[in-house]
């Protein structure tokens, strides 16, 4: 089966997972330190937010354009990520038990659970949840209200990020920032993070805030050589605290969406899904993998260098999405079958 109309946007899925599991290997570092930086942690950026962006376009547009009369797909998307989230941080247990990683006291177990996510690179599925809530909460009261919350968030969120050298040893900004990280390690979360790349989506299912195909093209280039420069300085200048958040980040993946749109063609249906669950499973694969070059004296090849380790981990994550994929695909064919026969 094929989903139609949105080539561009299913075949990005996973492009972005393929990027995500390169933010966690750094596959470019063993080349050089600088080349692995611009095209992994600035780059590889447009990831998440684009996952957020597909969310706003697919989940909140049909609801908020229905007058928030129409709660279906917000609420199988709340309910499904939730239970997803869930049943990833079952998965993760043992690991996070055998890194030390469990919360000790209430307040961090809600700042884990909330936030920094169960496993470290599951804080997109409560950042996306709160994300979603947040925004449709205050959309329902004003839309204008969603916009200026979601801007001005994203501001602050880029202090506490890639500008947080600026402020951090501020009298009046630092103290601020300090009593957030107590509640979040970081502010790419459903607060300052999520919100904008929702909203960005929504509109853009709206043609009214769509430019011609050559404007976009020429606003993305232009943003995303701004985004790399962006980023570069902030990096070298020594003032992230992470890397998440860059300011031409918004124009970049405004413009990236509406290309992404104008793709023809059709895509297989299943990409959608075996987009996210290759992004949940890969840290699982990196374990694996790490653990199989240790026990066969094989690490200098496929851990320490970067580039194999990360084909590595994309091509054994992609084999277990296949056969996860094809053993749902035979139990669906066999119980339809069954019932036909009923």
């Amino acid at each position: 089966m094929q989903r139609k109309n949105y080539a561009g946007i299913d075949g990005f899925r996973l492009i972005a997972a393929f990027m995500v599991i390169a933010i966690h290997t750094a596959p470019f570092s063993i080349v050089d330190d600088e080349i692995d930086y611009l095209l992994t942690y600035c780059l590889s950026r447009v990831a998440v937010p684009f996952f957020l962006m597909a969310t706003g376009y697919f989940v909140l547009a049909p609801y908020v354009f229905s007058g928030f009369e129409n709660k279906a797909s917000l609420h199988r998307y709340l309910v499904k990520n939730t239970g997803l989230y869930l049943a990833a941080t079952f998965l993760y247990l043992p690991l996070m038990i055998y890194s030390g990683n469990l919360p000790h006291t209430l307040p961090e177990l809600i700042k884990t659970f909330l936030f920094d996510g169960t496993f470290y690179h599951l804080w997109y599925f409560p950042a996306a949840i709160i994300g979603c809530n947040l925004l449709m909460l205050l959309a329902e009261k004003s839309m204008k209200a969603a916009v200026l919350f979601s801007a001005a968030a994203y501001i602050i969120g880029l202090f506490g990020d890639s500008y947080y050298g600026v402020v951090k040893d501020s009298p009046l900004f630092g103290p601020f920032y300090e009593e957030i990280f107590q509640i979040s390690s970081y502010t790419r979360n459903g607060i300052f993070f999520a919100p904008v790349f929702l909203l960005l989506g929504m509109f853009l299912a709206d043609k009214a805030f769509c430019c011609s195909r050559q404007n976009a093209w020429t606003g993305f280039l232009l943003s995303l050589f701004f985004m790399l420069m962006e980023g570069y300085v902030t990096f070298r200048m020594d003032l992230q605290k992470h890397n998440s958040m860059y300011l031409f980040l918004l124009p970049v993946m405004y413009f990236l969406f509406q290309l992404l749109l104008c793709v023809p063609g059709k895509m297989p249906v299943w990409l959608r899904s075996g987009s996210m669950l290759l992004y949940v499973i890969h840290p699982a694969v990196i374990v694996l993998l790490r653990a199989i070059a240790k026990a066969a004296n094989q690490t200098t090849l496929f851990v320490q260098n970067t580039l194999v380790h990360y084909l590595c981990v994309c091509l054994l994550s992609s084999g277990i999405v296949f056969c996860i994929h094809r053993i749902l695909e035979r139990r669906i064919f066999y119980v339809s079958k069954r019932k036909s026969l009923d």
